[in-house]
């Protein structure tokens, strides 16, 4: 599914509502001026709001792991807004609010 590219300007939540972005994103290509995430990257999470009584939390990390299939950074697929992630260690999804509308990856 075609989706817009993730980059350095995007803004990404983890489920409960800590700030995410991408911590090795691909200089070699640039959107809106800024570089890009590929799937390969890992995300750091700041912030997160979950303290569950079992210990399982709060979100520290998160990685995509279904991206663009037809395009290509640095021989990984870009990160798309409609893509699939998973923080660590709480297994819920990163949530991309908002990012760049002009450039879409299929």
């Amino acid at each position: 599914m075609p989706g817009p590219i993730l980059h350095m300007g995007a803004v990404v939540t983890c489920a409960h509502g800590g700030q995410a972005i991408p911590t090795v994103p691909s200089t070699c290509v640039m959107v809106s001026g800024m570089p890009i995430a590929t799937i390969a990257a890992p995300y750091a999470v700041a912030g997160c709001a979950f303290v569950p009584p079992a210990g399982n939390g709060p979100c520290v990390t998160a990685q995509w792991v279904v991206g663009a299939v037809q395009v290509m950074s640095q021989g990984q697929p870009v990160a798309i807004l409609s893509g699939v992630s998973v923080c660590v260690p709480t297994g819920t999804p990163l949530l991309p609010v908002s990012s760049q509308t002009l450039v879409l990856a299929t």
